[in-house]
């Protein structure tokens, strides 16, 4: 069944603005209405009402964001990732509800844009498909074979004038959360704003996701494991990315549980290597790691599997001044040294002078549960239920997650913890996907022979620059 599509995504900022300001505005004045009727009822039911009505009209604001799609769509998506720290938890889950759109452009306006970027004689070359192989909010993607030697390629084609509407889109958003009062437009939030915009800068610079793509693919070069997709540069402009077409199967594939323990440990091993790489040895994040970006490809030997990278728009470099104080977090952690793990939340601001030490020690235990997926059952054994005979971490049966937001809700360290610079939380994401990886697949490995080789890089430096941040803190506070 051929895909829905449109004739054109509105970029205009008259018309997005004016509709936001419209949708903010309404928005605000049923809250405002509906909250003053609170103060009618008990107050026992108070703090419910308010917060069901706020979860109500939220998710009637996002709808009306849906209607916009483009980078309005991409901009309520990174929110709702990023979003929890300063945002109501009813406003996050709302916009967690916001899906890329599965609407095309029509192929007419495709093809306009094709042959605006790469010329006549270029498209001539290529026999593409009309039909797209998947829409988004900020582009789609068609498939291709190049006629001379029938190879097949994918090209990643930007929606006209997306990128030239992020920051009028950008300053809509803010003045529609305005409107609706159901955000305080703090400083903090006014920062994570800023990032949300550079995040979305480098999802539409198509140059830089072609120069990443190369980048990781050389990385990779002698890693069988891996596929990182071939750039054509005759085919690639500013705002069109032509691909190798690497074929795969989706990570949620039922098929994929089908495959023998030894294949999914072997695919699980590889993904959180590559995870240790980035974070320790490249100082270069996938601050994305969703099902999407990752394909399977099953060889005829259980050492011939691969897994096929996607999607280099969203890697983000980092300092090693930035990502140093992390590692140290993580460090500190593995060998249960919470004066270590302490001292690195002090570098990373993430931890208020008035902490007690009753705070600290229920925080550094949070931590050193979080990290048992990657620690030594010998010298800190996890519960039996996630481990086997063979001292091996059951991913499959792991309940890490659930176990330590119940333990953080039993402390109060929202009362001594100032929202995460955006560099932890980075990094936060990135071992929790890699986590969901393996535990999908239901591998059975241990993670601390995987830690163990990337745990002393850049060791001393970043050992060197916590302990001068922390030092520095200490004596402005004296």
């Amino acid at each position: 069944m051929a895909r829905k599509t449109v004739k054109r995504v509105k970029t205009g900022a008259f018309e997005r603005r004016f509709s936001m300001a419209k949708a903010g505005f309404l928005a605000g004045a049923r809250y405002a209405t509906l909250t003053a009727g609170t103060y009618l009822a008990p107050r026992s039911q108070r703090e419910g009402r308010r917060k069901a009505i706020l979860s109500s009209q939220a998710q009637e604001l996002v709808r009306e964001l849906g209607q916009l799609k483009g980078s309005v769509v991409k901009i309520g998506q990174m929110m709702a990732l990023f979003g929890e720290h300063f945002l109501p938890e009813e406003v996050t889950e709302a916009l967690h509800t916001l899906e890329n759109s599965t609407t095309a452009l029509e192929w007419s306006a495709i093809e306009r844009q094709l042959r605006k970027e790469l010329g006549e004689l270029k498209m001539a070359e290529l026999d593409i498909d009309q039909e797209p192989l998947g829409a988004a909010s900020l582009g789609q993607v068609h498939r291709a074979v190049r006629k001379s030697d029938g190879r097949e390629l994918v090209l990643k084609i930007q929606y006209p004038g997306v990128a030239d509407a992020i920051d009028s889109d950008m300053r809509a958003v803010v003045q529609l959360l305005r409107l609706s009062r159901m955000v305080s437009i703090t400083e903090q939030f006014n920062q994570w704003l800023d990032e949300v915009r550079a995040m979305l800068g480098r999802e539409v610079d198509y140059d830089l996701e072609a120069y990443t793509t190369m980048h990781f693919r050389k990385l990779l070069a002698d890693d069988p494991r891996f596929v990182v997709p071939e750039v054509f540069s005759a085919y690639s402009t500013h705002n069109i990315l032509c691909l190798s077409y690497e074929h795969g199967i989706s990570v949620n594939d039922p098929a994929v549980l089908e495959l023998s323990q030894t294949r999914r440990n072997f695919i699980g091993r590889a993904i959180m290597e590559l995870c240790c790489h980035e974070v320790f040895e490249w100082n270069k994040m996938q601050t994305d790691p969703n099902f999407g970006n990752y394909l399977l490809r099953v060889g005829d030997k259980p050492e011939e599997d691969q897994i096929v990278l996607l999607d280099f728009g969203a890697i983000r470099d980092f300092e090693d001044a930035t990502l140093g104080p992390g590692r140290e977090m993580i460090r500190g952690a593995w060998h249960h040294d919470a004066q270590r793990l302490i001292r690195a939340l002090h570098a990373l601001d993430f931890l208020a002078n008035t902490a007690p030490k009753r705070v600290l020690d229920d925080f550094a235990a949070l931590c050193f549960e979080a990290i048992e997926v990657l620690q030594d059952p010998e010298r800190y054994p996890p519960p039996a239920s996630v481990i086997n005979e063979r001292g091996e971490y059951l991913w499959g049966n792991s309940d890490l997650p659930s176990r330590i937001m119940a333990r953080a809700g039993r402390n109060a360290f929202s009362v001594h913890f100032d929202v995460p610079p955006k560099e932890f939380i980075f990094l936060a994401r990135k071992l929790l996907g890699a986590y969901t990886f393996l535990h999908v697949i239901e591998a059975e490995v241990r993670g601390d022979t995987i830690l163990r080789p990337f745990i002393s890089m850049h060791e001393e430096a970043d050992k060197a620059l916590v302990d001068r941040i922390y030092t520095e803190k200490r004596s402005v506070n004296d």
